[in-house]
């Protein structure tokens, strides 16, 4: 199967699950996050926010603020085909429908961080292995984003157990994740 058909197939899968289940599914694996020692130690992150059956991060985001940590929400830059990560202030008051209709900071609440200040990186993806290798949307977006931190930055994924596949195809310039959690475990790729 190429990337393309993966890509079709996973999101139909992810898509096939109720709102109940995204829901339940994603209190599941927002418990074991912050389970974590590398969230827990994290003192700023970036975090994606949630879209079309993602796993759900606004209830992250929320408990990294109220935990003291400073929260960043990534504004996808098209023309320069790059990410900026932004610090919250307000959740959800900071956003507004962006590119391709996720949130995104507005722009009067656009605070840029440089990607070295960030201690984790929550990372979306439409697919994952268990060696940490994800296929994402294929704008290569965070492929680009993700060599630009620190190298002791963490880069998490969440995802559903129906996004985990055997092998992911991989080419030169993807970013395997570090660490992998699902609602049935959680997964350390390095």
């Amino acid at each position: 199967m190429n990337k393309s058909e993966l890509r079709k197939d996973v999101l139909k899968a992810r898509g096939s699950l109720s709102p109940g289940e995204v829901a339940e599914k994603s209190k599941r694996i927002l418990r074991r996050v912050l389970s974590l020692e590398e969230f827990q130690r994290a003192r700023t992150l970036m975090a994606y926010v949630d879209f079309r059956n993602e796993v759900q991060t606004g209830a992250l985001i929320m408990e990294s603020m109220a935990r003291g940590k400073r929260v960043a929400v990534p504004l996808t830059d098209v023309a320069s085909k790059r990410l900026v990560p932004s610090l919250l202030l307000d959740f959800p008051g900071d956003l507004a429908p962006g590119t391709w209709d996720i949130l995104e900071p507005r722009p009067e609440c656009l605070r840029p961080l440089e990607p070295e200040e960030l201690d984790l990186v929550i990372v979306p993806g439409v697919a994952f292995d268990l060696q940490g290798n994800r296929l994402g949307y294929g704008g290569g977006f965070y492929d680009r984003f993700l060599p630009r931190t620190r190298p002791d930055t963490v880069w998490l994924a969440l995802a559903f157990e129906v996004q985990i596949r055997p092998h992911i195809l991989t080419g030169p310039h993807d970013c395997p994740v570090h660490i992998l959690v699902t609602e049935e475990r959680v997964v350390y790729t390095r």
